[in-house]
């Protein structure tokens, strides 16, 4: 069953964190019930320090962590900016996952001393040519449809925003709401957490899981592991052997690039989000003229960067951002984002007992990650 957990919980999780550590300082030779997450991408991630500050203990499996989708991600918070037609549940996941994403800055912050920057930046949704205009004018009213709120806006009376674009164009939306974050530091966050919340971190593959009536297990290539709860995080690759799912859902890898360039600094402005000829492209910009430039999208799991992919994300790029074309190159990364039969996201308990399947996120899984970690959350108290 899709979402089977309500898509908000009520209680700080942080804070009954702390209350359960009292209530556990009091009983002798009593240990918090512990969970396994398999897989370390941002999902699982999330979803292991969210059931930490439950109170839970934890074990996460990855021989990779976080170079997974999340290695390629641009790190958008957009729940405006990534609407589209027939993904209105979407919309409403990123919304309360975006405001979810605060409360855990200010949990890291707690934790490590150190804050995760969220720029609330908006974006400024372009295209290129009139075709491409037309786009725009039929994303805005999806957008409206949704109770998505779109500013119009012009070169002439706003000519800041139109900074480092093209100069046919014109005019575009102002979305206002959306942010950024950046994966590499938000991961890192969430590694240094989960250290000082004593969760352990095995670089293994889990090859095989199972369940009986003393709890869930997970066999990685070199030794087997136990625990009260079970989530698997595993992204876009398959599930492990013994993985007994209803069949509902299913997901394929979706191959994506990120190019990474110096060159253009738009960091105190929005991210660009643009038509191009029909194709979709966008750049995330930080401050010191670094920038992030996609979107790629092609069915495939090859993890290789083609000539013609490439070249057709540099000619975008130049197309609406002309200034880029003295930009420095400083790498390319590349993601298979998981995307199920409908484009939604869904946790599903297995019939394999006490474990379920967090997957489907396409390409939201940094937005929704603080949202799946909550339904990962009720999951594991629903078995209590």
């Amino acid at each position: 069953m899709a979402l089977p957990i309500g898509a908000t919980l009520t209680r700080h999780k942080h804070t009954e964190f702390h209350e359960r550590k009292g209530a556990y300082a009091g009983r002798v030779n009593v240990m918090p019930p512990s969970t396994l997450v398999v897989g370390a991408g941002i999902i699982g991630l999330m979803s292991a320090f969210r059931l930490a500050t439950s109170g839970y203990g934890v074990t996460i499996f990855d021989p990779t962590p976080a170079r997974g989708a999340t290695w390629a991600a641009a790190g958008m918070l957009a729940p405006l900016g990534e609407i589209a037609p027939g993904e209105r549940d979407n919309y409403v996941f990123q919304n309360d996952a975006l405001a979810l994403w605060r409360v855990v800055g200010d949990d890291l912050f707690a934790l490590t001393g150190r804050r995760l920057a969220i720029h609330d930046a908006g974006t400024l949704m372009v295209g290129f040519d009139a075709s491409d205009r037309r786009l725009v004018d039929q994303y805005r009213e999806t957008a409206t449809s949704f109770g998505a709120q779109c500013r119009h806006v012009h070169r002439d009376t706003s000519p800041d925003l139109f900074a480092n674009l093209s100069a046919r164009i014109t005019d575009g939306l102002l979305l206002l709401g959306d942010a950024w974050l950046d994966p590499d530091e938000a991961v890192g966050l969430l590694l240094d957490a989960l250290e000082r919340l004593k969760v352990r971190v095995v670089t293994e593959e889990v090859v095989s899981i199972a369940s009986d009536d003393a709890g869930v297990v997970a066999t990685t290539t070199s030794r087997s592991f136990s625990g009260g709860a079970g989530i698997l995080a595993t992204g876009a690759t398959g599930l492990p052997r013994d993985a007994i799912a209803s069949g509902e859902h299913t997901v394929r890898p979706v191959h994506g690039v990120t190019l990474r360039v110096r060159g253009v600094d738009r960091g105190t402005l929005p991210t660009v989000r643009a038509f191009v000829r029909g194709h979709t492209f966008y750049m995330v910009s930080r401050p010191g003229g670094y920038n992030v430039l996609g979107a790629t999208s092609e069915e495939r799991s090859e993890r290789v960067l083609q000539a013609g992919e490439l070249q057709r994300l540099l000619r975008d790029a130049l197309d609406v951002v002309p200034e880029l074309e003295t930009a420095t190159i400083l790498e390319h990364r590349i993601g298979l984002r998981p995307a199920s039969t409908d484009l939604r996201p869904f946790f599903e308990p297995l019939q394999t007992k006490g474990w379920a399947w967090s997957s489907g996120h396409y390409r939201h899984g940094v937005t929704l990650a603080p949202l799946a970690a909550q339904w990962a959350v009720s999951f594991v108290e629903s078995l209590a």
